[in-house]
């Protein structure tokens, strides 16, 4: 036995090693509570825990049973005595079987049990379950612990030393997120607030406030990217959900807490780690209130009013490894004041609600304004304001502990071209790096390019419009390209695209390279008089 079987089978206040040592904290294998609710825990083999409570109760229902009734049956205990017997003096019980007496018994018992007076063997009403039959499947060779919470303030993950500043962020985003200046700048700024504020935690006896953020865009305007990218730059533990799946509590679905749960599972179940990071929630607009109905919504207005403790901070406690609180797993206590809630939703409709409240200015007079002046605005949800969300039907104290609100804009033909070769893990960059597994060069000409970003404007779905459409054209490329080796370089036209051409195609000849190729054209048109 190695010191770490011994340590884990050492009783929590036994001899041995000290208790404050330990890492994980021992959690009942019945009522799944960890050992600092549950206090003293008995230890079974198989590295089995059962607290005090759970040991008791075991004890009264077994006290419950009428052995009694039991001792007072003679048959019932010369039979148990004899198996007894059977089992710890085998030699002596084969030379009682050949005295005459033994044998009477033995088929005056025989008789009754045939006409059903006799006593049955075993306990009446009991069974023994073996534990070593579900040594594979029932019991876990070891249990799911939590990290045990030490008195000490937890240590941030960042100093103030380390927390790059609004301005650092911002140009590490423009590296992945082409566009949408406005909403990369005020997630800088917040998110260094919201880290200075974990970091110092007080300053001069002075709370600082959550600064949790509501994004607004169209569907493919790169939310969640933005998060994404925000939390990978940061390195902290990131969480996405979706509130279409929360419901109700009492009905079927994920509870709210599972959005914590998801955080703490993102953190390798470390509550302080994840005390520290950032949850996305997408989708917030599907739990909006639902308007001119009369059956109960369980996953709107009600799912709005319980996260409302999530959102400004408070303890709960959520399973570890699950979504439902039912489940047979430890629960954790994670305290959400430091966690920062990001929420994101595309909000259809909202535009008309917009319109339909600048509509109600004057009309009449010199500073009139024209009906139609918002029909052709692009970027109208910039004229967002807290009303316009109540008119959706967010409720007032949801929007209250989401006091950043930024917009993202609808993305132009020009940026989904930048979209498609600027950023570091652009669509192009890696179809190129595909080819290049295959020793082939792939290049896209301008024309293709600005083909493209017009084909994606018109389905209306954002940045997602552009991978269907290049994998639409790509699908012949990638099918032919692999069958010939001497095929060295592929360039996409806008006549392919479209549908009136093909690609141009780069034979490899004679052992070049496709840089030889590159400068045996460059030299006639540099050298030739006709050029």
């Amino acid at each position: 036995m190695d010191d770490k079987e011994r340590n884990d089978n050492t009783p929590v206040n036994g001899g041995g090693d000290n208790p404050d040592k330990k890492e994980y904290e021992d959690v009942c294998f019945i009522c799944r509570r960890p050992e600092s609710k549950a206090g003293r825990m008995f230890h079974l083999p198989n590295h089995i825990c059962i607290c005090d409570d759970c040991m008791h109760k075991t004890m009264d229902a077994v006290s419950q049973y009428d052995y009694q009734g039991m001792l007072n049956n003679p048959a019932l205990m010369n039979m148990l005595n004899s198996q007894f017997d059977k089992q710890t003096h085998p030699a002596a019980q084969d030379g009682e079987k050949e005295t005459g007496e033994k044998e009477e018994q033995e088929q005056e018992e025989k008789e009754k049990e045939k006409e059903g007076s006799g006593p049955q063997r075993g306990f009446p009403n009991i069974s023994f379950i073996n534990l070593a039959d579900f040594m594979n499947d029932g019991i876990p060779k070891k249990q799911k612990l939590r990290k045990k919470s030490s008195g000490e303030k937890p240590k941030p993950i960042l100093d103030l030393k380390s927390i790059p500043a609004p301005h650092k962020i911002k140009e590490q985003l423009d590296q992945y997120v082409i566009g949408q200046e406005y909403a990369k700048k005020v997630i800088s700024v917040a998110v260094y607030n919201h880290y200075k504020r974990v970091a110092t935690g007080t300053m001069d006896e002075i709370e600082i406030e959550k600064s949790n953020i509501l994004m607004i865009g169209p569907t493919g305007s790169g939310k969640t990217y933005l998060v994404k990218t925000l939390a990978r730059l940061l390195d902290v533990p990131l969480a996405i959900a979706d509130a279409t799946s929360l419901t109700e509590a009492g009905y079927i679905g994920d509870d709210i807490e599972s959005v914590v749960s998801k955080l703490l599972a993102a953190a390798d179940n470390d509550v302080d780690k994840a005390e520290q990071g950032i949850i996305f929630i997408d989708e917030i607009d599907k739990i909006a209130r639902k308007q001119n109905t009369t059956s109960r919504d369980v996953s709107g207005e009600s799912v709005q009013q319980g996260m409302l403790k999530l959102l400004e901070g408070a303890p709960v406690e959520v399973p570890v490894g699950a979504n439902s609180k039912n489940a047979m797993v430890p629960l954790a206590t994670v305290n959400t004041k430091n966690i920062l809630f990001i929420c994101g939703g595309a909000f259809p409709d909202l535009e008309e609600i917009i319109k339909q409240r600048l509509r109600k200015k004057t009309s009449i007079g010199f500073d009139a304004e024209l009906k139609d002046r918002w029909d052709k605005e692009k970027n109208i949800l910039s004229q967002v304001k807290v009303e316009d969300l109540r008119t959706f039907g967010m409720i007032p104290e949801f929007l209250g502990r989401l006091p950043v609100i930024c917009t993202l804009e609808g993305l132009t033909k020009e940026m989904l071209v930048r979209i498609l070769k600027e950023p570091k893990n652009a669509i192009l960059k890696q179809y190129q790096k595909l080819l290049e597994l295959d020793e082939v060069k792939l290049e896209f000409s301008d024309d293709a390019l600005e083909v493209i970003a017009e084909k994606a404007m018109e389905k209306d779905t954002g940045a997602r419009a552009l991978r269907s459409i290049i994998e639409d054209f790509m699908l012949d490329i990638m099918y032919e390209i692999p069958k010939d080796d001497n095929i060295g370089r592929v360039t996409i036209t806008g006549d392919y695209i479209r549908g009136t051409g093909g690609p141009l195609i780069d034979i490899r000849g004679n052992g070049y390279t496709l840089e030889d190729m590159d400068r045996m054209k460059e030299i006639p048109a540099k050298e030739s008089p006709q050029a």
